[in-house]
């Protein structure tokens, strides 16, 4: 037997990423409701939040920086870029 589900939750996000976030849940076959609870029960399971939040190190948010900026190296295709990096 199903709980009775009412409660809600309300949040004010941006309406971009909202519409975008809610076509990967659609693709994914996933309710806004049931995604919420999803995370919700996540947030329960992990007894935080189900990743990890950093602060980038100033290696990483150059190269994001860069990388918004259109600078650094781009390659042809993933064997290139795997050659590139040795691996």
């Amino acid at each position: 037997m199903g709980t009775t589900k009412t409660a809600s939750a309300r949040a004010l996000i941006d309406p971009k990423i909202k519409k975008e976030a809610e076509a990967i849940l659609k693709d994914l076959g996933l309710s806004v409701s049931k995604s919420f609870e999803l995370y919700y029960r996540q947030i329960i399971a992990y007894r935080g939040l189900p990743f990890e939040l950093r602060v980038p190190n100033e290696k990483t948010m150059k190269a994001i920086e860069n990388s918004r900026q259109g600078k650094g190296k781009s390659f042809p295709s993933a064997e290139d870029l795997f050659d590139d990096l040795g691996i």
